[in-house]
């Protein structure tokens, strides 16, 4: 596909089309990568995405309780200040 560069203020870019950015998942920002004399754009991906929404139903599941207690029997928490 062939785009055409245009004025930015003082820079220049480039404009990606809605039907691009959906396809791709693309809202508001992309990693560009330099990579063998080309340019590749690639969608930010948010790992932590929907963790929200995860830990409010584990919450709800009574599934966010401890595996093992903060503080084992021989220590207490002044050890840790």
């Amino acid at each position: 596909m062939e785009i055409s560069i245009i004025k930015i203020g003082n820079s220049r870019g480039f404009r990606l089309s809605k039907s691009i950015l959906d396809r791709y998942n693309i809202s508001d920002k992309v990693e560009l990568i330099l990579e063998k004399g080309q340019i590749v754009l690639r969608p930010v991906n948010k790992p932590r995405k929907g963790w929200d929404e995860a830990f409010s139903k584990m919450h709800q599941n009574g599934d966010d309780q401890l595996q093992i207690d903060d503080v084992f029997e021989d220590e207490s928490q002044k050890d840790w200040r």
